[in-house]
């Protein structure tokens, strides 16, 4: 879930539409991806979030698809006491839902400079939502806990110019993946990542940001940062 967005596109502010669930499928054990209706008229671009509206609750989300998909597929962890992805997670498929949106501007910005994603989590899901719209040969740095908290890295990996999975809980008893980094994403690109300009694409906790944000101003000047706060 992304930060709530204080402000909405022209286009479209505070505009709302119908939709419904159409299918669900569960990704890990806290994690699921939800697949809506594409309502008629709504356009966003990857990297936008929408905003769910259910009854008094609202929450925004990254889409996981591309702009030209048919549908809207949703990335979503489970909140066992979440005010609404309990009910995203056991509701009826049919299910009709009010959505706003787009919202945001965390899209990507093309240039000369490579770009370097950097997720934790669900934190991924604009990154997927860009490498389907077309964008590829990017570094992507993911940071989990563990290696079932891996989304989307068969779709990711053979169109990105380097994918990095930083494992944080990672113990002697868990074998790394292949090309994975025992660590955080703040671990690798303060130790690993050739110093040169780039243009970070930061999307995941605050703190991941702050901390990335920091290490980017001392090592990598000449850098862009472009952030997105991801609950």
């Amino acid at each position: 879930m992304v930060a709530p967005d204080p402000q909405t596109t022209a286009e479209n502010p505070k505009k709302r539409f119908q939709t419904k669930i159409l299918k669900r499928r569960w990704l890990s054990e806290k994690t699921f991806e939800l697949e809506c209706e594409r309502p008629v008229g709504f356009d966003f671009q990857a990297g936008q979030n929408i905003c769910i509206l259910y009854q008094n609750t609202e929450r925004y989300y990254s889409p996981v698809s591309a702009p030209s998909d048919t549908g809207i597929a949703l990335c979503i962890r489970y909140i066992k006491k979440g005010l609404l992805t309990p009910f995203l997670a056991d509701t009826d498929i049919g299910t009709p839902l009010t959505l706003t949106g787009p919202h945001g501007y965390f899209t990507y910005k093309p240039s000369q400079k490579t770009a370097v994603f950097v997720a934790t989590g669900t934190g991924i899901a604009p990154f997927v939502a860009m490498g389907r719209s077309g964008i590829k040969d990017f570094i992507l740095l993911h940071g989990i806990r563990t290696a079932v908290d891996l989304y989307y890295q068969s779709f990711l990996q053979p169109i990105a110019a380097q994918h990095v999975p930083c494992i944080s809980g990672a113990t002697k008893t868990d074998p790394l993946p292949k090309g994975a980094f025992k660590g955080k994403v703040f671990d690798y690109i303060k130790t690993k990542l050739p110093p040169q300009p780039y243009d970070f694409y930061l999307c995941g906790r605050q703190d991941m940001i702050r901390d990335v944000t920091l290490i980017v101003d001392a090592q990598f000047p000449e850098s862009r940062v472009f952030t997105e706060v991801f609950y």
